[in-house]
Formats: C-alpha cells, sequence, structure tokens
C-alpha cells in the first residue's frame, strides 16, 4: 500500500492566508442604507408597533361670511398601521474537538471566530432578502412586493378599501425608457417629497445604464465610497441589489419607510450553550424588529421590466 504522504508534504506546513474570501453573500446595499440612516429605530417593547396615520381632511370647513351658522360635526381622520414583531436568527455551533485543533498557532483561521462572522453574515442577507418580500412567508417581515403595491393589506389596512394606502405600481410596461421611469417618479413625488433612492435588478441596472449617454452617467460618491455601484436619476442615486426580486424596479422614499428592532435583539449573540450529553458549544445570532411604510403613496416599483 503506497504512503498517503509524500517527504514534500510529511515536512512542510501549508500555507494559509489569514482572510476568509467571501465566496457566498452579494451586495446589500438597501440594507445597509437602512441600518445606516434614522430610519433603523429601535422600539423598547409593546405588543405591536403602530404608526398614526392622518388619511382624511376636516371636513367641518369651508368659506361663510357674517353670522352664517358652521359646520361643527367632527369625522374620523386618523387612525394607524399595526406592523407586528418578527424574530430571526442563525446558529453557531462549534465541537470542543474541532476548536482544540484549531486552538494556538495552528489556528491561524479562529474557527469559532469565523462561524460567528458568517452567522452575522448569514442573518443580515437573509434580512435583505425580506426587505422585498412578499407576504409568503408568514413568520418574515412584510417586503417591498406587499408595501409598494395595491392590493395588499399593509400594517392591518387593505390597499384595496382604501385607496390612499395603495403605492404607485406600473405592472404592464416590459421595455424600459427614460420616458417610462420619469412618469412613475413623478407619480411617487409631490414636491418637496420624491423618491429619495432606487434599486434593481443588475439587469435593469444595466438596462438603465444602456439608456444613457457616457456624458449622463454621474454616480453619487458616497454611494460609491460604501462600495456599492450607482448611477443618479432625476438626482436619486440608483442602486443594483441582488436582493431584489426579477423584472423590478423599486423607487422608494426613505423618509417613509421604516425598520424597527427590540434594542436587546439588535444582531445579538445569546449565551453560549453547552448540552449535558454533547462535546459542543452552541449560541444564536438574533434580531426581532418589523418593517413598515408611513405613506406609501410615495414608493413606486415597476414589476414587469424585461428589456
Amino acid at each position: 500500500m503506497a504512503l498517503s504522504l509524500d517527504q514534500l508534504n510529511a515536512i512542510t506546513h501549508k500555507k494559509i492566508q489569514g482572510k476568509l474570501f467571501d465566496n457566498i453573500f452579494d451586495s446589500n446595499p438597501l440594507l445597509k442604507r437602512m441600518l445606516a440612516s434614522g430610519q433603523y429605530s429601535a422600539q423598547d417593547g409593546g405588543t405591536s408597533i403602530d404608526v398614526p396615520l392622518n388619511y382624511a381632511q376636516t371636513t367641518a370647513s369651508g368659506w361663510y361670511s357674517g353670522a352664517e351658522t358652521l359646520d361643527t360635526s367632527d369625522n374620523e381622520n386618523i387612525t394607524a398601521a399595526r406592523y407586528t414583531w418578527k424574530s430571526l436568527y442563525t446558529g453557531v455551533a462549534i465541537t470542543a474537538e474541532d476548536e482544540l485543533k484549531n486552538s494556538g498557532a495552528a489556528g491561524i483561521l479562529k474557527l469559532l471566530a469565523s462561524k460567528v462572522q458568517i452567522a452575522e453574515k448569514t442573518i443580515k442577507d437573509l434580512l435583505g432578502t425580506a426587505l422585498y418580500s412578499d407576504g409568503t412567508d408568514s413568520q418574515s417581515i412584510q417586503g417591498l412586493r406587499d408595501i409598494v403595491a395595491t392590493d395588499q393589506t399593509v400594517g392591518n389596512i387593505s390597499q384595496t378599501d382604501h385607496s390612499f394606502w395603495q403605492a404607485q405600481v406600473d405592472s404592464s410596461t416590459t421595455t424600459m425608457t427614460l420616458s417610462a421611469l420619469n412618469s412613475l417618479f413623478e407619480d411617487a413625488s409631490v414636491r418637496p417629497e420624491q423618491p429619495t433612492v432606487i434599486t434593481s435588478t443588475r439587469a435593469n441596472y444595466n438596462r438603465y445604464y444602456n439608456l444613457l449617454t457616457p456624458v449622463q452617467r454621474f454616480t453619487d460618491s458616497d454611494t460609491a465610497k460604501g462600495g456599492f455601484t450607482n448611477l443618479m436619476f432625476n438626482g436619486v442615486v440608483w442602486i443594483p441589489d441582488s436582493h431584489c426580486p426579477a423584472n423590478h424596479v423599486f423607487m422608494l422614499n426613505e423618509k417613509h419607510l421604516w425598520l424597527w428592532y427590540h434594542p436587546e435583539r439588535n444582531f445579538s449573540m445569546s449565551e453560549w450553550i453547552k448540552p449535558t450529553n454533547q462535546e459542543v458549544k452552541l449560541s444564536r445570532v438574533r434580531w426581532m424588529g418589523s418593517f413598515g411604510s408611513s405613506n406609501n403613496r410615495y414608493h413606486a416599483k415597476f414589476s414587469a421590466l424585461t428589456a
């Protein structure tokens, strides 16, 4: 039987680079913007997160003269969108045997620290995907495919029954043009309110790139410093996001998007647990919060752009 190690491999250490290279996780620009903004908001309890909404004008109003009798009736014009808490985790596990093998000088990359780092990336990747979700998973936060719609129930309010709660949606345009982009952008704008970020698939980002001449391809320097490719449209940054669903372009007003979190579940590690019948250490990275909108009319989307 041949020996498994020749003389060179028997007396020569393997060279391992002291860095873990990411081959799994894609860019996550929308989540990164949310986490860095004031819209990432701590909520320290409550059975739900309620957002008060003004949805109608006061009906007792109008022009009058002299001693004319004025309307003193009251009308309902305040309600609230109610968002429920959702919980997310990623597990971390390591055997005592593996931890010992990885100790000392032999552990150029520490296994436990690497596994924690991967778990932290995993939970943020899952959250970045959930920002675009469509309500299929009832245990997930409600995402943009539900929020930026006209026929969903968002924050316990039916968009079908209450038009004030509908977003701007183009589900028929299949070919991207500057005219179509500008038309939808204007639908979501009531100055000074307008979308503040545009996200899309890489394919639709490239379609927009190809509509521009070289002298029109402006970028946002702050977004570029964050490591994200971007262009500008009507002075608003456009970013390709690998979590965005196929054929979609979202035009979002970030002042009316909220990502809430509980301060005790803000990507926090649980205590390490050692089962009584195993030589294993277990922990979890945890997040608890919700995602919602305070004014859907200022958001817009294309959902069928294929050319």
